[in-house]
């Protein structure tokens, strides 16, 4: 079976495609930049045999329909994932336009089957204590959530009419091999740094992203049984919890302040606006608290399909050993996982 992926060279994309080449399936790629595919997914053990590149952007209708043309499967995982308010046009831009194009295409081109890569933040603020695959799309107003908000009421819509399209709600992932040190690992490594001294209360559905790539890779032939929406596999982590987590595996003491999410959003907002003229990013988003404030547990039992979630501890460890590898980490911000398994030094260091 031959499967597009788009957002290919992204953390989510890069991982699916390695699971779709473990599946047994061929793999065509769209991204505006070839080299940066091999890049992306070479860490992960894809050769690049293994993959077809077609040059283009996702919102070019053109360079869409190339890129679906042929194929049997799509997962449309390309995505602007960023509360960074320096990226709030090319976020509204790229996630629901791409997701009009691709998933137009796929169906216009007979695409059997179509999995769309929503999050979890598509549905808030929810509208109980729980989320779950029924939830009503999101009302948010900030603008990375309402794009993605707004690309599920694409899918959901396809849906409506009939079109074989099932959706993935993947919640804030981690894990190593981040080829764009996204939003989460950034926020991981800001934490290591002695950057985010001061946290907001709450908490967000958190998981690893190995698990949610198997999960696009069991949807691609999951029998059409009435099932159309699927939770990535994590699990509700509050703020207090990933600090905590954190000291542990790395052994460092790490002070933190938390505040209620609440009274922290003034703030934030505020730090959006500044951001728009400061040429370094501040870690302290609005988005961020936002999720944190108005976030829902998510269904606790293990997705129908893929695996279940490994433990969120391991999760960290292995990021955290990853950024250190790559010298993202120094050796004191790593802590005791600034040597491998042995308790030796880490040797691969780039």
């Amino acid at each position: 079976m031959l499967v597009l992926v788009t957002g290919g060279t992204g953390f989510v994309g890069a991982h699916t495609v390695a699971a779709t080449v473990a599946a047994g399936h061929r793999v065509r790629v769209l991204a505006r930049d070839a080299a940066g595919v091999a890049r992306a997914v070479a860490p992960l053990g894809v050769p690049d045999t293994a993959v077809e590149v077609v040059v283009g952007d996702v919102t070019d209708p053109a360079a869409a329909d190339r890129a679906v043309r042929g194929t049997d499967a799509v997962v449309h995982a390309a995505s602007v994932y960023s509360f960074d308010s320096r990226h709030h046009a090319a976020t509204r831009r790229t996630n629901v336009r791409g997701t009009e194009l691709v998933l137009a295409a796929a169906r216009d081109l007979g695409v059997a089957r179509t999995v769309y890569v929503s999050t979890v933040g598509a549905l808030l603020p929810a509208a109980g204590s729980t989320v779950g695959p029924r939830s009503p799309v999101g009302t948010a107003s900030e603008p990375y959530l309402a794009s993605k908000a707004a690309a599920e009421r694409v899918a959901r819509r396809h849906q409506e009419q009939g079109a074989p399209v099932v959706i993935s709600y993947p919640p804030a992932l981690l894990g190593p091999d981040d080829p764009k040190v996204g939003d989460q690992t950034a926020r991981l490594r800001y934490v290591l740094r002695g950057m985010m001294p001061v946290w907001p209360t709450g908490g967000f559905p958190l998981g690893d992203v190995r698990d949610t790539a198997a999960l696009h890779a069991a949807l691609l032939t999951a029998p059409s049984d009435g099932l159309d929406r699927y939770f990535g596999p994590g699990r509700y982590v509050s703020t207090r919890d990933y600090v905590a987590t954190v000291r542990a595996v790395t052994g460092r003491r790490l002070p933190t302040l938390f505040l209620p999410a609440r009274a922290m959003l003034p703030f934030a907002r505020l730090t959006d606006l500044v951001q728009r003229v400061w040429p370094w990013h501040i870690p302290a988003e609005y988005g961020a608290c936002y999720v944190c404030a108005c976030a829902a547990q998510p269904p606790q039992d293990a997705p129908p399909l893929g695996p279940t979630a490994r433990p969120f501890d391991r999760t960290v460890a292995e990021t955290v050993r990853w950024l250190h590898r790559t010298g993202r980490l120094s050796d004191e911000q790593a802590g005791r996982l600034s040597t491998d398994p042995a308790g030796q030094p880490s040797a691969d260091r780039q």
